[in-house]
């Protein structure tokens, strides 16, 4: 990679890439690579699958590279492909189910999940350990009840790795739609586990 790539934003990379300058495309691999491989493993829920998930999406792009045309931002066109591709991997929601899922905000700047909070604690008795499992557990069997466009843009959201634009081209969803669909699987998942006994303040 040269000084000039180094420097270079995605679409320059895009550009020299669609010439074939092959490390110029190595270089939007390394960029992407993170959000990527989190798009991919809030799909199919397993590491392993996810980065599997992910190389297929950078060969895919790397093939239809000559049909970029820069009319969205190279991130986005990238989830894109990554995200059909994870669609395609997903083969029962099992699979994917068995996730840790991260501790998002709302708009309001509230923290969507405030019991998971406790679980990174390493100050707490066995018995809180015990509660944190069972309600994680909960958490994820419950994500698993949401209708799927619910699920989809709850999980997408809760990675912390994507805008919403970013979610709404991925899902081919409007904007608006997308931030209702986290907001009401949020309130929906609240509602689920206060009749289950987990009280939120």
């Amino acid at each position: 990679m040269t000084a000039t790539e180094a420097s270079a934003t995605d679409l320059d990379l895009v550009r020299l890439a669609q010439a074939g300058d092959v490390e110029a495309f190595g270089e939007l691999v390394e960029r992407n690579r993170r959000a990527v491989f989190r798009a991919a493993l809030a799909c199919v829920g397993n590491p392993a699958e996810a980065d599997d998930v992910a190389q297929e999406a950078f060969v895919t792009a790397y093939r239809k590279l000559s049909t970029f045309r820069g009319e969205a931002q190279f991130r986005t066109w990238l989830l894109s492909i990554t995200w059909r591709k994870a669609i395609d991997r997903r083969k029962s929601v099992s699979r994917w189910l068995k996730m840790a899922v991260a501790p998002a905000r709302d708009e309001s700047g509230e923290d969507a999940f405030d019991q998971m909070e406790r679980v990174a604690s390493t100050e707490r008795s066995q018995e809180d350990t015990i509660v944190d499992e069972e309600l994680q557990r909960n958490v994820m069997r419950l994500i698993g009840t949401l209708p799927r466009k619910l699920r989809d843009a709850l999980l997408l959201a809760g990675t912390g790795e994507h805008t919403y634009e970013q979610i709404s081209q991925m899902l081919g969803a409007p904007l608006g739609t997308v931030k209702w669909r986290v907001s009401e699987a949020r309130r929906v998942l609240k509602k689920k586990l206060a009749a289950l006994g987990y009280a939120y303040e």
